[in-house]
């Protein structure tokens, strides 16, 4: 990569930082900021043991006052913690016990592309999440299918199931930016912050 993507880590306690830290110094691809430059991050790193208040706090606070692109790695993750890490914007998730250096790297990089990230059994639970929210469908109010044109909401199906924008353009045969000019037109027009939270939104109302 030409440019090192700057990188703000935010732990919950000083090991974790300085082990994720020590982890992401000596790789090219990125730049770890200061604590005095996090405004400047393209990426903030939430580290953290459990999805507890503390962490959820944290979230909302990169939610609210960062535009960098959030990524959490987590010790443990509850079956309850899904909807509410897509909510607090999150884009993308790693377990740390497979928080290797070649992840937290791949990561970051995918989180500067706009891809969403999560292991293999989260996006089990996400998919069942959204089928227990197409059966609930009926009882749910506000958004509607009328909101969406057929083309978003196939390409937020997509997303949800893991491809990346590039596979998206070839699956529904557009171009790669037709695809992220959807993706801004949702996010946009829904005032939510990225295409993760777009799909989450759009889950929550049972539309796909």
């Amino acid at each position: 990569m030409t440019t090192r993507v700057p990188v703000a880590v935010h732990a919950a306690d000083e090991l974790l930082q300085a082990g994720t830290i020590a982890l992401l110094r000596p790789r090219p691809e990125v730049r770890l900021l200061g604590e005095d430059e996090t405004d400047q991050a393209a990426v903030a790193l939430a580290v953290v043991d459990r999805l507890d208040e503390q962490a959820v706090r944290l979230l909302r606070r990169l939610q609210r006052g960062s535009p960098a692109r959030t990524g959490l790695v987590i010790g443990e993750f509850g079956h309850n913690a899904l909807r509410l890490t897509i909510e607090c914007g999150v884009g993308a998730v790693l377990r740390r016990a497979e928080a290797d250096q070649d992840r937290l790297v791949s990561l970051v990089l995918a989180l500067i592309r706009g891809e969403g990230v999560l292991p293999g059994d989260m996006l089990g639970r996400l998919l069942d999440h959204v089928g227990q929210l197409q059966r609930n469908a009926g009882e749910s109010g506000g958004l509607s299918l009328s909101a969406l044109t057929a083309r978003e909401v196939e390409v937020l199906r997509l997303v949800s199931e893991g491809f990346d924008t590039g596979e998206i353009a070839v699956k529904m045969s557009y171009s790669e930016r037709t695809v992220k000019n959807v993706l801004h037109e949702i996010t946009t027009r829904l005032q939510l912050r990225n295409r993760a939270h777009a799909v989450g939104y759009v889950m929550r109302h049972g539309l796909i």
